[in-house]
């Protein structure tokens, strides 16, 4: 479940970059849940057009996915299709992380591909030649070569994982043989409910539809070539073959491949992949927690570690010594890295070691060095706003995991009894600790006061205070904006607003990483 602080940041956002009226389309799908069209002007007030124009945007832009469900119009009337909206929430934070994406993208693939991914991040999707179109209104150079330098381009951002192509527009959710039967038996009923019942789970409509519009593996990652299917030396090897009777027909086939080429082309709609961003910043925040605690060495390791895993599952990464060491050797201090040391350092990491197809390979669970840079984000937290006694009590009950008596804090943490108690208390009424009182019977009834951080209830704290100091600086940065706007004559006031307007930006996308570690690396937490 979303906070209030969550939603109000993620339609301030939608305000910053589209606008009041996209804004009130976007917050009546946050806030309300899956919609259909009419039930969206019902609750924003716009008119039919005006909701339409604010949903194209938002699908424009990956902020809201369209699927359609059967309903039975009237007492045992026909069934039509029927609309429904459903806001993404995950993809409009990720607006947010705009400036980190094309980062990442110029540190591995260089300029011309940030330049491309700057096109799909500002325009939402686009087909490879609005790509062209784009690229050839910016560049004076012959169209033809620009076309086949973006080609190039895009196959490497599709190869890196960096673009996909976009899922299915609208796919239909039809319920399942079960349910069919069921609702013919109560067709007086309003709603329907679909359920996909499967072995282990049971999704809801909302992951039923978001299932139905992801595309495979294969599709997502698939670059159109020059020539469609067949590579030119093929075709070559063809022409040898063929013979004076057929060379028409293959001539025309030939050309029926090339205008299918062209029309796929022109028609799939490309998109900026944010999960491999997100796995990408997670890598980023692993690496420098580990490297912070263990030296440079472990921070390479872990670094080849997570980039030679064929794939990530159950929050753990495998790969293999091979991979591993090869992946080392490209590091920057890495060549001079022993196989040995390597071995060791893997053994620092908490790596375990398996044989497969006689291959050794290490094994590294994730979810242990999210864990400790969100319990290092928390502690730092506690020692900014109460002070180093509080910090050092945060941090015992942190590492206890369990109930401790105060008498026993004090003494561990050389804090006298009573500050402690204060300071416990302090934190208990923040909702930053769980007490539990125990009475112990003896010679008279004494009272024993059990401290311990509740890890699940303090993390959901926590998070909803970012969102709600995110909240706060997107919106001193948007009032500057409109400062900007109206002191367009004013050099010297324009200039100082652009320095505030930096700060506050720079200050939110520092918030915003350790936003990421309570959000979107999502761990399960004991």
């Amino acid at each position: 479940m979303v906070s209030q602080d969550a939603l109000n940041l993620a339609v301030s956002l939608m305000t910053s970059h589209f606008g009041d009226l996209v804004a009130k389309v976007c917050g009546c799908l946050l806030r309300g849940g899956t919609l259909s069209l009419q039930e969206i002007v019902r609750c924003t007030e716009l008119s039919n057009s005006q909701v339409k124009n604010g949903l194209l945007v938002l699908i424009q832009h990956n902020c809201v996915q369209a699927f359609s469900v059967p309903k039975q119009v009237g007492a045992g009337g026909a069934t039509k299709s029927l609309t429904q909206y459903m806001a993404l929430f995950d993809n409009i934070l990720h607006r947010m992380r705009f400036t980190k994406f094309l980062a990442i993208v110029r540190d591995d693939l260089g300029l011309q591909c940030e330049t491309l991914l700057e096109g799909l991040l500002q325009h939402g999707r686009l087909t490879f030649d609005q790509l062209v179109v784009r690229a050839t209104s910016k560049q004076s150079e012959d169209s033809s070569s620009i076309r086949d330098v973006l080609r190039k381009n895009l196959e490497r951002l599709v190869h890196g994982q960096y673009v996909e192509r976009c899922p299915r527009p609208e796919p239909f959710i039809a319920p399942t043989s079960e349910e069919a039967t069921a609702s013919a038996r109560r067709r007086s009923a309003k709603i329907i409910h679909f359920v996909l019942q499967s072995k282990e789970e049971t999704h809801s409509l909302e992951q039923q539809a978001m299932i139905a519009a992801a595309l495979s593996h294969a599709e997502r990652f698939s670059v159109i070539t020059d020539s469609g299917c067949e590579s030119s030396d093929v075709k070559d090897a063809d022409k040898q073959d063929v013979s004076v009777g057929d060379k028409r027909k293959f001539e025309v086939l030939e050309l029926d491949e090339e205008v299918q080429a062209a029309i796929t082309e022109n028609e799939v709609l490309w998109r900026a992949n944010f999960q491999k961003f997100v796995h990408c910043l997670e890598k980023k925040a692993c690496v420098a927690n580990v490297r912070s605690r263990l030296g440079l060495d472990a921070g390479v390791v872990l670094e080849a570690l997570i980039e030679s895993s064929d794939q990530e599952k159950d929050n753990s990464v495998k790969a293999s010594m091979d991979g591993i060491l090869e992946a080392v050797r490209g590091k920057p201090g890495g060549i001079s890295m022993t196989l040995e040391h390597i071995r060791i350092v893997l053994d620092q990491l908490g790596c375990s070691s398996l044989i497969e197809d006689n291959n050794v390979f290490y094994k590294m669970d994730v979810q242990r060095i999210i864990e400790s840079c969100q319990n290092d984000e928390v502690e730092s937290l506690v020692l900014s706003r109460y002070g180093k006694e509080a910090y050092r009590i945060f941090r015992l009950l942190i590492k206890k995991g369990s109930l401790v008596e105060t008498e026993q804090i004090s003494d561990i943490t050389f804090v006298e009894k009573k500050v402690a108690q204060g300071i416990l208390y302090k934190l208990w009424n923040d909702d930053y600790l769980y007490m539990q009182k125990v009475i112990s019977m003896g010679t008279g009834q004494l009272q024993h006061f059990l401290w311990k951080v509740e890890k699940h209830s303090l993390w959901e704290l926590v998070l909803n205070h970012m969102y709600h100091a995110a909240l706060n600086l997107n919106q001193k940065i948007g009032h500057i904006v409109e400062q900007e706007q109206e002191v367009l004559q004013a050099r010297e006031k324009r200039e100082q607003l652009r320095k505030s307007r930096m700060i506050l930006e720079m200050s939110l996308l520092k918030l915003d990483d350790a936003l990421m570690l309570f959000h979107d690396f999502k761990r399960q937490v004991v």
